[in-house]
């Protein structure tokens, strides 16, 4: 409970709510409360968190894991992709790379890049190494862009 009680007041403080988190006592190392309850743990009777969404309520890890929902997929707003590098490739030209965080991208959209204002039109985007039709919130990305410099 002490732990608890300074964990919340720690998740309160940045900005989330203590009800919506689940906190279980486990031991990794004997696999206690992980996959099923815990005979060593008889003073637990469960967690519980309360979201918008609903109640949800267990005993061990991997029902919290299984609790947590997913994260909300953002389509509809403007697209938003921070870069995490530009690659030269032979033959093919400027690849810029990234996690799209909203929007869509799609080849043949045109893109602005910020802060340099710099504008042009997607020639492709792949993930893995596999063409894609449009690139969505969550996806890692290459896409391959006209006329543009690494350094631009």
């Amino acid at each position: 409970e002490e732990i608890k009680k300074e964990v919340s007041s720690y998740i309160k403080k940045i900005g989330y709510n203590p009800a919506a988190v689940a906190f279980v006592p486990i031991s990794g190392w004997h696999g206690d409360n992980m996959l099923e309850v815990s005979s060593k743990m008889p003073w637990f009777k469960g967690w519980s968190v309360e979201r918008k969404e609903g109640k949800a309520e267990g005993k061990c890890l991997i029902e919290a894991l299984d609790a947590i929902l997913p994260p909300t997929r953002p389509t509809d707003k403007a697209l938003r992709l921070p870069l995490q590098d530009v690659y030269k490739i032979g033959g093919i030209g400027t690849v810029p790379v990234g996690r799209v965080e909203t929007g869509v991208l799609k080849p043949g959209m045109v893109v602005t890049f910020a802060p340099a204002g710099l504008t042009t039109e997607v020639k492709s985007v792949e993930m893995h190494h596999e063409a894609l039709q449009e690139a969505v919130p969550g996806d890692n990305v290459g896409f391959n862009v006209k006329n543009v410099s690494v350094k631009e």
